[in-house]
């Protein structure tokens, strides 16, 4: 059976605010934004590849790729959202200081959940 990829996004949820004596709540929510990126991007291309056509390369340029290919196909909008999770995600996974962190975990949720449900 594949993996589900929504469990990211619910893993994400877990994530925000928890903090242990081996971490503090920032690594939590930096993995929350990287996981809800990884949920909605895998689980569109899963669904861009089985209802759209989409080939995958298997490269890293594949995330480049569906966002084009997103937009070909009339979906703009969550190509947009993808974008702008990417984004957020690259923050978090590179930059030493992320500012407004509280920001983007919130609305790298939110965009994650809207982006798997406008793929169903």
């Amino acid at each position: 059976m594949p993996f589900d990829w929504r469990e990211y996004l619910e893993l994400a949820k877990q994530l925000v605010g928890q903090a242990s004596s081996g971490y503090f709540a920032e690594a939590s929510e930096r993995s929350a934004v990287s996981r809800a990126y990884f949920a909605a991007y895998c689980w569109v291309r899963n669904y861009s590849e089985s209802k759209l056509g989409f080939q995958r390369t298997g490269s890293a340029e594949d995330h480049k790729y569906l966002r084009r290919y997103l937009v070909q196909h009339g979906k703009s909008r969550v190509a947009s959202r993808l974008n702008r999770l990417r984004g957020w995600r690259n923050k978090c996974d590179y930059d030493d200081q992320v500012v407004n962190l509280n920001q983007y975990v919130k609305s790298a949720i939110e965009a994650a959940d809207k982006v798997i449900e406008e793929c169903r």
